[in-house]
């Protein structure tokens, strides 16, 4: 089982709330309002491939921005 770092987890899982909420929102836009919402949830896959191969996440950069911080481990 993973066990994410102790000094990053907070943000780990917050990112991946956010994805899964945008995915879990786009997929019920695509199927009750329009098909072009799939592109949401194609563009969040591309996102954490990007954010898995390189380390680079913009959502990240935006929750940072918007206050998320890590939590002290003292």
């Amino acid at each position: 089982m993973y066990i994410a770092d102790s000094k990053t987890w907070y943000l780990e899982r917050l990112i991946r709330l956010v994805a899964g909420v945008f995915v879990l929102g786009s997929v019920l836009l695509g199927m009750l309002v329009h098909p072009g919402f799939y592109y949401v949830t194609g563009l969040v896959g591309l996102l954490l491939t990007t954010f898995a191969l390189t380390g680079f996440c913009p959502m990240s950069i935006i929750l940072y921005a918007l206050g998320a911080r890590e939590r002290c481990t003292c």
